[in-house]
């Protein structure tokens, strides 16, 4: 036996084109002063290492490294580049 249902015809889905890119520009922008930070915080150890600035906040465990902090800023530079490149695409 076979049972059919039969709906009424509604408003069809509509697919709106640009919400990925309108994402991923957001999360750029929120991106951008995270990096900046990342930056300074890279600044700031290597100016307490060579004795311009004062102490370093993070004296011990694996963030108290300059090496560190670039690798980190450099991720997010990275990732703001590819968001910005995708969110302004005309795909």
């Amino acid at each position: 036996m076979i049972a059919r249902i039969r709906l009424k015809g509604g408003r069809r889905v509509q697919k709106t084109t640009g919400k990925r890119q309108k994402v991923a520009l957001a999360v750029a922008a929120l991106l951008v002063p995270v990096c900046v930070v990342a930056w300074m915080l890279t600044l700031w150890r290597i100016g307490a290492d060579l004795g311009i600035t004062g102490g370093f906040g993070i004296s011990s465990g694996i963030l108290s490294h300059w090496q560190v902090w670039v690798g980190i800023a450099s991720v997010f530079q990275v990732a703001v580049i590819v968001l910005n490149r995708f969110g302004r695409s005309g795909r």
